[in-house]
């Protein structure tokens, strides 16, 4: 049983002797999310549900049968990841943490709804759009998804920070065009909650104009809080495309240390070949970039093993 646990495993993770078998697997289920996400949104027009309605009805049974002997699989075999081998001392406790991992909770959701249906009424306007979120299973197949959920993590503390500060400049917002308008727009600006909707859309830098000072000091006022909303809107974004760029040179820097490490006895083996195409797909490389980093470290190697003057070996 151990060893078909490892298996599964193995071919989830797109390891080494499964990988092509793994990315069947990946290629099959992203093309079922896609559908499942076309069936969904067409479902929402009340004259193609009326016609194909057990079209829609088969594509919903089967995907989340799928989706939960995939989701059941992954939290059997999660044991058996590289990573949690000696972090937890029983199966049980292993299953748990994975469980509250991001990527097991989007597989949870995606198949939820669907399940809790069966049981509960729901409003299918609402259970629509929750089944929608099946979207976000494709972070688990998209590289890209991989690094700005790293990016995320990796600014958490700056980005709370600075959506705190924000907060605070909206309230701040809010109650200074309270007292600058609230006597002559009592319907729009007749009390801090109501001018918050103001304070919102002028701090996004959106500026729906439903709602606008009309006095002198309140257009000022106006004035001086979009001016500084756009360098508090810039904060979050600037932190994110920074953190972003920062994990894609990490990961081309892990990929440049491991074909440094199989190039040292000069000369690339069919298996130290096969391990860096693993290795660039996991970290979600173009053939271009693991292409560049090889002939990069290549040439490196040949200048540190020749003299640039005279040409002779080292």
């Amino acid at each position: 049983m151990s060893d078909l646990r490892k298996k599964a495993a193995l071919i989830f993770e797109g390891a080494k002797p499964y990988q092509k078998v793994g990315r069947f697997i990946d290629v099959f289920l992203i093309i079922l999310i896609l559908l499942n996400v076309i069936a969904i949104v067409l479902e929402s027009e009340a004259s193609l549900r009326q016609r194909f309605g057990d079209v829609f009805f088969t594509i919903e049974v089967v995907s989340v049968a799928i989706f939960t002997i995939e989701y059941l699989l992954r939290l059997w075999s999660c044991v058996e990841k590289l990573e949690y081998l000696h972090e937890f001392d029983g199966n049980w406790k292993t299953r748990l943490h994975y469980m509250f991992t991001p990527l097991a909770i989007i597989d949870l959701i995606a198949i939820l709804p669907t399940w809790l249906m069966m049981f509960f009424s729901f409003d299918l306007r609402f259970l629509r759009v929750v089944r929608l979120l099946r979207i976000f299973k494709l972070t688990r197949y998209s590289r890209a998804m991989q690094v700005l959920l790293e990016s995320f993590k990796e600014e958490k503390s700056s980005l709370i920070a600075a959506f705190f500060i924000m907060a605070v400049i909206m309230v701040l917002a809010a109650c200074g065009i309270y007292l600058l308008e609230h006597d002559v727009q009592p319907d729009k600006f007749g009390s801090i909650p109501s001018s918050m909707w103001w304070a919102l859309v002028t701090l996004t830098t959106v500026g729906y104009g439903d709602v606008v000072p009309i006095t002198a000091m309140g257009k000022l006022f106006g004035g001086v809080i979009t001016l500084l909303s756009m360098g508090m809107v810039a904060i979050p974004t600037g932190l994110l495309a920074s953190s972003f760029a920062d994990q894609l040179r990490k990961r081309r820097e892990a990929f440049q240390e491991a074909v440094l490490h199989s190039l040292v006895d000069g000369e690339l083996s069919k298996d130290e070949r096969e391990h860096l195409e693993q290795l660039r797909v996991e970290l979600g490389l173009s053939h271009t970039e693991a292409n560049k980093a090889i002939k990069l470290i290549l040439s490196q190697r040949v200048h540190s093993i020749y003299c640039r003057h005279c040409g002779q070996k080292l």
